[in-house]
């Protein structure tokens, strides 16, 4: 017997998010169990009913899909993501990907993508709109770009990774030194073995490259 997928979906169109439930429950596998039409509610309901797979607008009024995702996940929940955008923006896409949101459609192709979607993200799996194709291209061509460019990475030290985690966290010396119990002056000295490791150079480019490269440095 086939497992129920449960889902909320919140959208702040409601024609649209009609259309979408339709779809959805169009299959027996499907159930929807919750609508939100904004991100503070989206993030009530799914707080209560604990679906398996949320689809989020991305903009949405009170919270957008980003700050739905970061509120979820300080809720420790386990439930999988699909945003919906209008947007074929590659940089918010490789947003939502560093923050593990499985699911990428776009709502032009919502109609035909939403059922295999759901599907797929339920089963762990990753969709991606095929008109996004190209981003994901991009994102794999940048990630062997980063272990080629830079053959000295696995020189990094378990305190210099999350040393660099915390610069692509905008953290001061001091806050990363707080942070990890040690001193501002050891935190300096792990900024330069990053940049002697790593060949970075530049007065901005460390921070530069802790934010191009966080998913790699998980």
């Amino acid at each position: 017997m086939t497992t129920e997928i449960r889902i909320v979906i919140a959208d702040d169109h409601p024609v649209f998010r009609r259309g979408l439930r339709m779809i959805i429950e169009a299959d027996a596998s499907l159930k929807v169990v919750a609508e939100a039409e904004d991100g503070l509610s989206a993030v009530a309901r799914i707080k209560e009913a604990e679906p398996d797979v949320a689809v989020l607008d991305v903009d949405m009024p009170q919270a957008g899909g980003f700050e739905v995702v970061r509120e979820l996940q300080k809720l420790n929940l386990c439930t999988e993501i699909i945003f919906l955008t209008m947007y074929k923006d590659e940089g918010l896409f490789n947003k939502a990907m560093d923050m593990g949101v499985k699911g990428y459609v776009l709502k032009d192709s919502a109609i035909a993508d939403i059922v295999a979607s759901v599907k797929m993200v339920a089963a762990g799996q990753n969709y991606i709109s095929q008109p996004l194709a190209t981003f994901l291209v991009n994102r794999s061509r940048r990630m062997t770009t980063f272990s080629e460019r830079i053959p000295s990475i696995n020189d990094v030290t378990p305190t210099e990774r999350r040393v660099l985690r915390l610069i692509a966290d905008h953290k001061t010396s001091r806050e990363i030194a707080e942070q990890m119990f040690i001193s501002v002056r050891t935190v300096e000295r792990h900024r330069l073995n990053i940049c002697a490791k790593l060949d970075i150079h530049g007065s901005n480019a460390l921070i530069k490259f802790a934010l191009e490269n966080r998913q790699e440095l998980i």
